[in-house]
């Protein structure tokens, strides 16, 4: 790539952890990795494939995915299985929101490449329209401009901040930008929307990677400084960038809008104007419950629902079930959410308040915070089916060729029971076979590994009994997946 001939590369902001959508959404497996549209594709893949209509006369390079180091192997099996190719995953040792984010991401870009700032837990019903908007964008950011995305509002919104337009750029393709404003009271939103002047922030940015490192030069120099040495000192690790995690945690904390582009508008000077692109798109961030409410079909009463669901005499309701059926009698605007280990009932129009739900699971130290009953690995998944004092019982499922670690256990043993593949499976010294209704046992303390050679998911019922069942009870010996140095934390699965 060269300066006049510059690429697209999407750059997918993949942190976060979407604690208003609890209890689908947890710590270990946030929103951006839920399949909440309708076509059994994640918030994360129909990002990552949002751009596939735009103009072929856009060079397009792979994207560069920002996301927490806990979801990589998420991240990259999500990219894998949605068919994107050659994607860069930088991995942030902690959360900095979303400014040192897209730093990262410039440092790793080319120069000139133009960079679109994508937050991976946003929908839009009309992705056309993002892909037209994104073309009426580019000329713009090729020459150096920094474009946001302003979405026509479509109601007096409370929740959003806001972007005034001012005089029209680029032959009405976009718009210089007279001011952004914060979330305002429901009087001045309604103002808002009668003017026709304003748009909702969208969070959507586009600028050319030197840009907006010229940009962070002169406005947020210690943040630059802090990602440039964290970057200097990044290390490869498999498919993954890993920035210098002390040099990272130093860095200021600061997202995009505020750190550079409502700056902008005031510093002529620095050589970076800033512009808005008007979009109408059907877009929502799905910050709550009821913005997916708004988004997903809905009968004649009015409700939305997935899963197995009964509504009678409901109206304007929200009903999602993941294992077991959700019957209503006679309530309207009620949101219910059932997973495998948790239910949410609440009014919907206080799912914002569902934050407060989870603040007070974690000052209760509840792993119902941070994860799900059913665990995705990158070997596969378990689901914690029953357990006592003594016991647990757990269904595996192993991925065609791949491995759990070479491990032992101070405080369990194991028993295996095969109900579909095969196993391989290493016990001390020894390596044997084990095919579908055979069994064997591990006691504690011994070198244990289980391997599926086969080209159909080994399926296995792993019952453990012992004085102590807590995943940080596990020690590695070798890992395929580069996690020999990790260490549990507030319970996380380690398998």
């Amino acid at each position: 790539m060269t300066a006049d001939k510059p690429s697209l590369v999407p750059v997918i902001l993949c942190g976060g952890s979407g604690t208003r959508l609890w209890p689908l959404s947890r710590e270990h497996y946030p929103k951006q990795f839920l399949a909440l549209g309708q076509e059994g594709r994640s918030m994360l893949q129909d990002t990552a494939t949002r751009l596939d209509g735009v103009s072929g006369a856009i060079a397009r390079a792979a994207p560069i995915v920002v996301c927490n180091a806990e979801h990589r192997f998420l991240a990259a099996q999500q990219l894998q299985e949605a068919g994107v190719q050659d994607s860069r995953i930088v991995l942030e040792p902690v959360g900095r929101n979303t400014a040192p984010a897209l730093t990262l991401a410039a440092l790793v870009a080319e120069p000139h490449a133009v960079m679109l700032a994508m937050p991976a837990d946003h929908v839009f019903t009309r992705p056309g329209e993002l892909q037209r908007a994104v073309e009426r964008a580019w000329p713009l950011a090729v020459e150096g401009a920094m474009v946001t995305f302003g979405i026509t509002p479509s109601r007096p919104e409370t929740g959003y901040g806001y972007i005034e337009k001012a005089a029209p750029v680029a032959n009405g393709a976009a718009f210089a930008i007279a001011s952004f404003a914060e979330k305002p009271d429901a009087g001045r939103a309604q103002d808002y929307l009668a003017s026709g002047q304003y748009l909702w922030n969208s969070g959507l940015f586009m600028v050319r990677a030197d840009q907006w490192l010229k940009a962070m030069q002169a406005l947020q120099a210690p943040m630059l400084r802090a990602c440039r040495a964290a970057m200097a000192q990044s290390r490869e690790d498999m498919d993954f960038i890993r920035p210098g995690a002390q040099d990272f945690g130093a860095c200021p904390a600061d997202s995009i809008d505020y750190a550079v582009m409502e700056h902008l508008p005031a510093q002529p000077a620095l050589g970076v104007p800033a512009c808005v692109v008007p979009l109408d798109a059907g877009w929502s961030d799905l910050g709550a419950w009821d913005a997916l409410w708004d988004v997903m079909p809905r009968d004649a009463n009015g409700n939305a629902t997935r899963g197995q669901t009964l509504a009678v005499d409901t109206r304007g309701s929200l009903l999602l079930s993941e294992t077991s059926l959700i019957a209503t009698v006679g309530v309207d605007n009620l949101v219910v959410v059932e997973t495998a280990d948790a239910i949410l009932v609440a009014d919907r129009r206080k799912t914002q308040d569902v934050k407060k739900i989870v603040a007070e699971l974690k000052a209760q130290r509840r792993e119902l915070v941070t994860t799900h009953r059913k665990v995705h690995r990158p070997w596969g998944w378990y689901d914690c089916i029953d357990h006592g004092e003594r016991f647990q019982v757990k269904r595996i499922v192993v991925k065609p060729g791949a491995s759990l670690s070479l491990q032992m256990h101070h405080h369990r043993a194991e028993h295996w029971v095969v109900v579909r593949g095969t196993a391989e499976v290493t016990h001390g010294e020894k390596v044997f076979l084990l095919s579908e209704n055979q069994s064997t046992f591990i006691p504690l303390g011994h070198t244990h590994r289980l391997r599926n050679p086969g080209k159909v998911p080994l399926e296995i019922i792993e019952v453990q009994s012992g004085s102590y069942l807590g995943e940080d009870d596990i020690v590695r010996l070798e890992d395929s997946f580069g996690r020999m140095a990790e260490l549990p934390q507030d319970g996380a699965p380690q398998a």
